[in-house]
């Protein structure tokens, strides 16, 4: 994340905190981002230089004037007319990060085989709400290579009890054993 991004994000996060509005911005944001992550051709528009800042205008408004808060939708515009609309997805990101640690929100990062089932990634979410004592939000990542067993990541910590790691280590430890065969 860019210092331009970092302090677009904190003027928003203090503005909705300010207007009691945090929550709904929020959203919003999620919803921005995860349009831009999902729209390669917006993504390229809002970089092209090219394309004037009263049509970028009226493209944000076409597909997020009705769907996000006066104050986000505002927001969006002012990027706009500075010029920094391509750094929108950026900031969108960087205001969710702020808003989690404003939070206090974990996010804890599960990846598994074949996924969790809703029982099994309760039992995950209560077992890591009680280690951090904080609230916690659950990714979930799938990865066929792990062949069983699961790797959590909560900040820059990992328990890694995967198969395919367990499998590895006992490859390294075959090689390295020191045995020679007599003839």
């Amino acid at each position: 994340m860019g210092k331009l991004s970092s302090r677009y994000a904190k003027s928003l996060l203090e503005l909705s905190i300010e207007k009691g509005l945090l929550e709904k911005v929020y959203a919003d944001m999620k919803l921005i981002l995860n349009t831009c992550r999902e729209n390669h051709e917006l993504r390229t528009l809002l970089k092209s230089p090219i394309v004037k800042t009263d049509k970028k205008h009226e493209i944000l408004e076409a597909i997020f004037g009705k769907k996000t808060e006066s104050i986000s939708f505002q927001f969006m515009q002012i990027i706009a007319t500075k010029r920094r609309e391509e750094y929108l997805e950026e900031i969108a990101e960087s205001f969710i990060e702020q808003y989690k640690e404003h939070k206090h929100i974990l996010t804890a990062v599960v990846t598994t085989a074949q996924g969790l089932d809703e029982e099994l990634k309760k039992q995950v979410l209560e077992l890591v709400k009680k280690s951090y004592n904080s609230e916690v939000e659950l990714v979930e990542k799938v990865d066929k290579d792990l062949i069983g067993g699961f790797i959590i990541r909560v900040g820059d910590k990992q328990e890694d009890t995967s198969i395919s790691r367990k499998l590895k280590l006992l490859y390294r430890t075959f090689n390295e054993n020191p045995y020679i065969k007599e003839y």
